[in-house]
C-alpha cells in the first residue's frame, strides 16, 4: 500500500463525516410556579424533606432553518417523611433555542434530547436552588439527571406499549 492510499482512505472518511455545529442561541422560564404549602398550613415540629423530582421533555423544530426548541420540564414535590404531608411543589418548565447543523436527521432526535437538556441543566439547576431557598426551604440542589437513560428508558416504555396493543 502507498503513501497515497493511505492518506486518500483517511481522507475520504474524515471528509464523509459532517462537522456538528450547536450553538445556544437563548434560554427561558417558560412556566414557573412554586407553591409553599407549609408556610400556609404552618410549621409544626422538624419536617424531614423527601423530595421526588419528575423529568420531562419536548423538543420541536422551529421556523427557522436549523433552529430547534427544547424545553425540560420538573415536576419537584417535598413531603414530611413522618406524616406524609406536603412541604412544597415546584413546577418549572426551562428551555433553549440551539442552532444546530451537521448531526444526520436519524441521530437529531436523541441529539436533542441527550445533548441539549445536558446544555441547559446546569442553569434549570442553579434557578431551583435559588426558588427554593427564597422560598423558605434549603436551597435543592438537584444531582445530575442522566438524560441518556431517560431517552432509552422512554424507547422501551414506547415499545412495551407497542408491543401490548399488537
Amino acid at each position: 500500500m502507498s503513501e497515497n492510499d493511505t492518506e486518500n482512505g483517511a481522507g475520504q472518511k474524515a471528509t464523509e463525516q459532517p462537522q456538528i455545529r450547536m450553538n445556544v442561541l437563548a434560554q427561558f422560564v417558560r412556566d414557573l410556579s412554586f407553591e409553599n404549602i407549609l408556610a400556609q398550613k404552618g410549621a409544626s415540629g422538624n419536617a424531614q424533606p423527601d423530595v421526588q423530582v419528575q423529568v420531562n421533555l419536548d423538543a420541536k423544530k422551529r421556523t427557522t432553518e436549523h433552529q430547534y426548541e427544547v424545553v425540560i420540564k420538573l415536576k419537584i414535590t417535598s413531603k414530611n417523611k413522618e406524616d406524609g404531608a406536603e412541604m412544597f411543589i415546584l413546577e418549572i418548565d426551562y428551555g433553549g433555542v440551539f442552532h444546530i447543523e451537521g448531526v444526520p436527521d436519524d441521530q437529531m432526535h436523541p441529539f436533542l434530547l441527550i445533548e441539549c437538556p445536558r446544555m441547559l441543566f446546569p442553569f434549570l439547576r442553579r434557578i431551583v436552588s435559588d426558588i427554593t431557598r427564597d422560598g423558605g426551604f434549603p436551597p435543592l440542589n438537584l444531582e445530575n439527571i442522566d438524560f441518556m437513560a431517560l431517552y432509552r428508558n422512554e424507547l422501551a416504555r414506547r415499545a412495551a406499549e407497542q408491543g401490548a396493543v399488537n
